[in-house]
C-alpha cells in the first residue's frame, strides 16, 4: 500500500521536527512568562535590600547611631538590620541566579527554533507531495491511511510531551520533599525551644532553615521547569515557592517564650504552604498519568485500525 517508502520516511522526519519544534516554541513561551515574573519580583527583593543597607548605614553612623548609643540598644539593633540585609542580600542573589537560568533557557531555546523552523514548510511541502501520489493511485483506502499516519504521528507526540511532564513533576515533587524534611526539622527543634530549648535549640533551627532557603531555590527550579512542561500539555501553571523566612533566627535575641511561639507558628506555616504545593504537583502527575494511559488507548486503536487496513481479512 505505501506508494513511496523513501517519501513516507521524509515525511515522518519532518513531522518529527515540526512536533519538536512546536515543543519548543510552547517552552519559550512559559520560560518568557517566567522571566517577566521573576524580574518583577527581583525589583522588588532589590528595592527592600537597598533600604535594609541604608538601615544598617544609618545605624554605623549618623544620627541614628548617635540616638541609639544614647537608647543603650545600638549594637543590638545594628545586630539585627544587619542580619536582615544579609537574609535580603541573599534573596536577591538567588533571583538573579534564577533570572540567569531562564534566560539562558530561552536562549537555548530560540537557538533550537532557528534551526527548526523550516520544518514545518517542508512537512506541508512533502504531504502535498503525498497527497497528490495518493490520489492518482486510486485506491480508495489511500486517504485514510493517510490521515491514520497523521493521527499516530500526533498520539506519539503527545505521549512523548505527557511523559516528559511526569518525569518533571516527579522531579519538582522530589525536590519539594528535600525542603519539606529541612523544615520538619526545623519545627521539631523550635517545638523543643518553645519548652526551653535554649541557645542549642536556635542554633539546629537556624542550621535547618539555611538548609531549607537552599533547598527552596532548587526546588523553584525544578517547579520552573514543571510548569514549561506543563504548558506543552495544555495546563497552565506558575507555582511559586513561599519564602523561607531565615530572619527568624534573629529572634534569638529576644529568647522568649512569646517569641519562640511565633517562630514555630511561621514555621509551621511555611510549611503547610510547601505541603500544600507538594500535593497540588501530586494531583497533577495523577492526572498526567491517567491522560498517558488515555493517549495509549487512543494510539493503540489507530495501530488496530492501520493494521487492519494494511492487511485485510
Amino acid at each position: 500500500m505505501t506508494l513511496s517508502p523513501e517519501l513516507d520516511e521524509r515525511l515522518r522526519e519532518a513531522a518529527a521536527r515540526m512536533h519538536r519544534a512546536e515543543h519548543v516554541r510552547r517552552l519559550r513561551e512559559a520560560t518568557a512568562q517566567q522571566i517577566e515574573d521573576v524580574r518583577g519580583t527581583l525589583a522588588d527583593l532589590e528595592f527592600e535590600l537597598a533600604k535594609e543597607e541604608r538601615d544598617v548605614a544609618r545605624l554605623e553612623g549618623g544620627l541614628s547611631a548617635v540616638l541609639a548609643r544614647m537608647l543603650g540598644n545600638r549594637e543590638e539593633r545594628l545586630e539585627r538590620e544587619r542580619a536582615e540585609a544579609v537574609v535580603a542580600r541573599g534573596r536577591v542573589d538567588g533571583h538573579r541566579a534564577r533570572l540567569a537560568q531562564l534566560e539562558a533557557d530561552a536562549a537555548a531555546a530560540a537557538a533550537e527554533l532557528a534551526v527548526l523552523d523550516p520544518a514545518s514548510r517542508e512537512y506541508a511541502q512533502l504531504l502535498a507531495e503525498k497527497e497528490q501520489q495518493l490520489i492518482r493511485s486510486g485506491d480508495p483506502r489511500a486517504r485514510e491511511l493517510a490521515d491514520l499516519g497523521a493521527a499516530i504521528d500526533r498520539s506519539s507526540a503527545e505521549l512523548r510531551e505527557c511523559a516528559e511532564a511526569r518525569q518533571a513533576g516527579q522531579g519538582a515533587h522530589e525536590a519539594l520533599g528535600v525542603v519539606l524534611r529541612f523544615l520538619g526539622s526545623a519545627r521539631n527543634a523550635s517545638t523543643f525551644d518553645v519548652f526551653g530549648g535554649g541557645l542549642l535549640a536556635d542554633a539546629f533551627e537556624h542550621d535547618k532553615l539555611t538548609s531549607a532557603d537552599k533547598a527552596a531555590w532548587h526546588a523553584q527550579r525544578a517547579l520552573d521547569v514543571f510548569a514549561r512542561e506543563l504548558a506543552d500539555t495544555g495546563i497552565a501553571a506558575r507555582p511559586v515557592m513561599p519564602k523561607v523566612d531565615t530572619r527568624w533566627f534573629v529572634d534569638a535575641f529576644f529568647d522568649n517564650i512569646i517569641s519562640d511561639v511565633l517562630k514555630h507558628q511561621r514555621i509551621e506555616k511555611t510549611r503547610a504552604e510547601v505541603t500544600k504545593l507538594a500535593q497540588w504537583v501530586r494531583g497533577t502527575e495523577a492526572y498526567l498519568k491517567a491522560r498517558h494511559a488515555q493517549l495509549l488507548a487512543e494510539r493503540s486503536q489507530l495501530l488496530t485500525r492501520r493494521k487492519e487496513l494494511l492487511h485485510p481479512a
